[in-house]
């Protein structure tokens, strides 16, 4: 398995992906948006993944603005808004290979092992 967690410090479903992983003894790399970000290359093979873009944006985040801006960008140019405010995406991104999901899914990540 090659896991990848994407997400923030201050994100609880992250820190508890986190958490599940560790106690599985599963190794997996942590990418902190806030501090690196999730590359286009990625975040279309995360789309393509989760059923596609609109499934990445998280309605209820904090910033309102960043939010209300991609809910009307045209779908042409959201890839690259939500590249621009990541702060939009629902946490955590878990990658495994060409799987992926968004959210806390521990059900999903068991038929992963």
């Amino acid at each position: 398995m090659n896991i990848q967690i994407f997400g923030t410090k201050k994100s609880s479903d992250a820190r508890k992906a986190e958490r599940w992983f560790k106690e599985r003894r599963i190794r997996f790399q942590y990418i902190d948006l806030a501090e690196k970000g999730i590359s286009k290359g990625e975040l279309r093979s995360v789309a393509q993944a989760v059923g596609g873009i609109a499934a990445l944006i998280d309605e209820k985040a904090k910033d309102a603005y960043a939010v209300s801006l991609v809910q009307h960008t045209p779908a042409a140019m959201l890839e690259d808004v939500l590249l621009e405010n990541q702060q939009v995406l629902r946490m955590p991104i878990v990658r495994n290979g060409r799987q992926a999901t968004v959210g806390y899914a521990p059900d999903v990540w068991k038929m992963w092992e």
